[in-house]
């Protein structure tokens, strides 16, 4: 074998070293078995009692860590005493596996209580992932954790750390995610407000700051033990050691910011894909997005300093989540001396799009197909329909049916769900500067049938909201597939824009956001049988309609599971047909 250096670029930035080229060789592939259940739970996420979905007694659920080329096992059984249950694997593409993504009515029925369902899949690719709750707003419940993939063995990554650390981060209500559903779905909608607090790893603190002389509004000093449930559970470094940050959103609504105090932090990893890496005080993440960071304990050993992650894209009720960065050997108890890392004002959009743009892939990483096959602009708008609120992509608002689609299209049961297909454009005179002329939605269960193996281009368009002068993020996430994000773009999109795509080292993501009244070009290539959701990442915008399903290959798929379709129109024929 060449030497390292023979073989590779080394790039340095800020003291951390790193190799342009990754070097692979295959190693060993296991097995990891795991035997879960699902139940609520009494829990103190921010220091206030509530009910929680949590995973073997734990919240959030256990960290699941493989290496790439590893095949998970979980057999997952659900405890809930009233209420299905599904999990999604957050960023793992299922290759061969559709019905083990975990979204209930696309791949899979929902687990009834009592019952158990055993998820298979290959981890294929290392990064940093999580898995939620993908049944009505279970995310809202604490229905999450961590899913860290570590390279193959004998392969090297391209970049050097001495240590690493994992933050899940989440947005945590007080009203328990039944009722918010139930207010969504009102005539007239109560809309849920903005969090209590933010969590990370799940824990927060409500009404009390660890930093409360630096509090705006002015908070009560934490008084912690330390052995809450609530406590923050501080990162110990060492002087002079790079560590590794990854870092996840399983937010069910807020935009966040996240900043170490004094210390700068290079982006090496969006998504589960290498990044050309760059340098940041601060940085955006969205919910349905993850990072890595590399950072240098090079600040003085003698102080400890702040984590801060604050909320961004909404007008912030909720305070600043925080945590301590601890400095060996100094005490871990002791406080920060400055003031925690201050967000960035929220509607500070050219800030967000700073950050976004410089996000290119890592030399070397593929690149997307030069043209596509077929364009589909999806138009992202707030309606009313019989008096309830929804969102709706062009002009309709997301209704599942009872049988999943992975079923019902395998075995041709044409009445399982609309055949008319979304349309595929919206109207080119609409001004998605100005809330909708028409605000009337209809709902539908119509899906996207592609071409197995064609290229897709998605243009998601957002627009002006219900509201004058409101336009909203949207941060959407692509079930089964990773995406080329080839460009964003100011009010609306037209074919004089194609110009401005990148198609030399766009970065590949699962998930991309749009920003308030702009477009986002996405490209991918259709070619993992299955049916997939598209969607807004937000909960509540979910639970309204706001998504599609992409079909493509299903019929090349063979030995799918009938534990994963026993209800609706599917179940019925296995039961007619005595299976």
């Amino acid at each position: 074998m060449a030497s390292l250096a023979t073989r590779c670029v080394v790039i340095v930035i800020y003291g951390i070293c790193f190799l342009s080229i990754l070097i692979e060789s295959k190693g060993s592939r296991k097995t990891l078995n795991l035997k879960w259940e699902v139940e609520y739970m009494h829990w103190s996420p921010d220091c206030n009692e509530g009910a929680v979905m949590g995973i073997n007694g734990q919240f959030p659920g256990p960290t699941i860590r493989a290496r790439a080329g590893d095949t998970v096992v979980v057999e997952l059984t659900n405890k809930l005493p009233t209420e299905g249950v599904v999990i999604h694997w957050h960023g793992i593409r299922q290759m061969g596996t559709p019905w083990a993504d975990g979204t209930a009515a696309i791949s899979q029925c929902a687990i009834n209580p009592g019952e158990t369902f055993i998820y298979k899949f290959l981890v294929d690719k290392a990064g940093t992932y999580f898995y939620h709750g993908h049944y009505g707003m279970q995310r809202s419940a604490g229905l999450y954790g961590s899913l860290i993939v570590d390279v193959a063995e004998n392969v090297k990554e391209p970049f050097h750390y001495d240590g690493e650390f994992n933050l899940l981060l989440s947005d945590w209500w007080h009203k328990n995610a039944h009722e918010q559903e139930l207010d969504l779905s009102s005539s007239p909608m109560r809309w849920i407000g903005e969090p209590q607090s933010l969590l990370l790893n799940g824990r927060g603190q409500y009404n009390c700051s660890l930093a409360a002389k630096y509090s705006n509004p002015p908070l009560d000093q934490c008084k912690l033990t330390g052995t809450e449930q609530c406590a923050p559970q501080t990162m110990t470094v060492e002087p002079n050691k790079i560590y590794r940050l990854r870092i996840a959103s399983t937010t069910a609504l807020a935009s966040l910011n996240l900043a170490i105090g004094n210390h700068k932090m290079v982006v090496v990893e969006a998504d589960g894909n290498y990044v050309e890496p760059f340098s940041v005080y601060d940085m955006d993440i969205y919910s349905g997005e993850s990072y890595s960071i590399l950072f240098k304990a090079d600040q003085n050993p003698s102080h400890n300093y702040w984590i801060s992650v604050g909320v961004r894209g909404r007008k912030p009720n909720t305070p600043q989540a925080l945590t301590i960065l601890h400095y060996s050997p100094t005490s871990p108890t002791l406080l920060p001396t400055s003031r925690p890392p201050m967000t960035p004002l929220w509607n500070d959009y050219d800030h967000s799009k700073s950050f976004t743009n410089r996000i290119k892939a890592l030399r070397g990483s593929p690149k997307p197909p030069t043209t596509y096959n077929r364009r589909i602009m999806l138009l992202n708008t707030q309606n009313k329909m019989n008096g309830f609120t929804k969102w709706a992509i062009n002009n309709v608002s997301l209704s599942l049916p009872v049988t999943p689609y992975l079923g019902s299209i395998k075995y041709n049961l044409n009445k399982a769900f609309t055949n008319s297909p979304p349309p595929d454009t919206f109207s080119p005179v609409y001004d998605v500067m100005r809330p909708p002329p028409n605000p009337n939605t209809t709902q539908g269960d119509g899906i996207y049938m592609l071409k197995f193996n064609s290229t897709i281009d998605v243009i998601l368009q957002n627009a002006n909201a219900l509201a004058d002068n409101v336009s909203e993020i949207h941060p959407w996430h692509l079930h089964g597939h990773d995406f080329w994000v080839l460009g964003y773009g100011e009010e609306k999109f037209t074919d004089k824009d194609v110009v401005k795509f990148n198609l030399k080292n766009p970065p590949l993501r699962n998930s991309a956001v749009i920003f308030p009244y702009g477009w986002t070009a996405l490209r991918f290539v259709a070619d993992n049988p299955g049916a997939w959701a598209f969607h807004c990442h937000i909960e509540p915008h979910l639970h309204m309609g706001m998504g599609v399903v992409f079909a493509e290959g299903i019929y090349r798929l063979k030995n799918i599971p009938k534990e994963a379709l026993t209800c609706g129109l599917t179940g019925k024929m296995f039961m007619d047909n005595k299976h």
